[in-house]
């Protein structure tokens, strides 16, 4: 297993910044995934850890080794594109196995990796068909067992599965989790959904305008969000910012929403009292009963499972998740309880976690 650091990495395209003062430091086995929107600089970045484009500034170390001089094949890493690029004149054992045969490993062996490799990715009876004879998800475990067999130090992946319907997505996800686990290959993934990077990754890289936001486990981003940015981005259905102000009273911070004071446990720093703010909280921390902000239904989304509930105060609007289906209707009044701890609070101008 091989650990990949990043340090201080840009990269420009002539006066154009595409990323700027890159760090991360990904453990060795590590599933790690870039997420962003596009354009943010997730795919660049993983093309420079391939090789594929040259840094502008900043190492990029493979197992401790400094790579930025080094060509793709030197490096040892394995990409898997989003438009598969298979050949479309080989069938899938051809190749899954190009990449051996051209490194002049023995037919048997070459054989005897291929139809291994082949029925743990479900492949073992498509063997002699060519691409154009196979569903999405088929081209794209074709595309994956090309980068297995070569056994790479890295594992790179470039939204894989943007082509695949949402059902045949879950599927494939679920799948190269499987694989990693089995494998424990550092890999990265880069991709803008933000449920799929919730769901296989060990850490997220959330990146926005070139650089990178917040890096750490799923669960510390969507808990702790270190930016206004991390916070709506991550999330579904997303989180509502609303305006507040802070409050200081007998050493004691409110954050004051509309007519509502509510209790922050925050340290006032040099903070002052009157200071904008911008807060949020997530939709199922949103409880609706018989106390808190009086409001008043906007619109119901039902989706299965939960009913999402936009809800108009004096404070502003909350999005609701409650359990089950709801009787309450657009128009009705009704109450929501928000406690302070679970509040998410940025400043404005900085838009950082306070």
């Amino acid at each position: 297993m091989t650990d990949v650091t990043l340090k201080e990495v840009s990269k420009k395209f002539g006066s154009f910044q595409v990323c700027h003062n890159i760090d991360l430091d990904i453990k060795a086995g590590e599933f790690i995934t870039l997420l962003g929107s596009s354009g943010c600089g997730k795919t660049t970045t993983l093309n420079m850890v391939a090789g594929l484009e040259d840094s502008t500034s900043g190492d990029i170390l493979i197992g401790g080794r400094r790579v930025n001089d080094l060509s793709p094949v030197e490096r040892d890493v394995a990409m898997v594109f989003q438009n598969y690029a298979l050949y479309p004149h080989m069938t899938v054992a051809q190749n899954i196995g190009f990449t051996l045969k051209m490194r002049g490993v023995a037919s048997a062996i070459v054989r005897e990796k291929v139809q291994k490799l082949a029925a743990s990715l479900e492949l073992g009876h498509v063997l002699e068909r060519f691409p154009a004879q196979l569903s999405g998800g088929q081209q794209q475990r074709v595309a994956i067992g090309r980068a297995l067999v070569r056994e790479p130090r890295i594992f790179l992946f470039d939204e894989p599965f943007s082509n695949l319907d949402a059902s045949l997505r879950v599927k494939m996800r679920t799948e190269v989790k499987e694989l990693h686990v089995q494998q424990s290959v550092t890999s990265i993934f880069v991709t803008h959904d933000q449920e799929e990077a919730m769901s296989i990754s060990d850490r997220i890289a959330v990146m926005y305008r070139g650089g990178v936001e917040q890096f750490g486990s799923p669960e510390e981003i969507y808990a702790h969000p270190a930016s206004r940015y991390v916070a709506s981005f991550i999330g579904s259905p997303q989180i509502e910012l609303l305006d507040g102000i802070l409050e200081m009273s007998n050493g004691a911070t409110f954050l004051r929403a509309g007519q509502r004071a509510l209790p922050l446990h925050i340290d006032q720093g040099n903070f002052k009292s009157g200071r904008a703010v911008e807060f949020g909280v997530r939709p199922e921390h949103v409880r609706m009963g018989d106390t808190g902000i009086e409001g008043r239904v906007q619109m119901l989304q039902p989706i299965g499972p939960a009913t999402h509930v936009t809800i108009d105060t004096a404070a502003g609007t909350f999005i609701a998740s409650v359990p089950g289906f709801l009787r309450v209707k657009p128009g009705d009044n009704v109450k929501v309880e928000i406690q302070a701890s679970d509040l998410h609070v940025f400043d404005k101008e900085t838009g950082l976690r306070l």
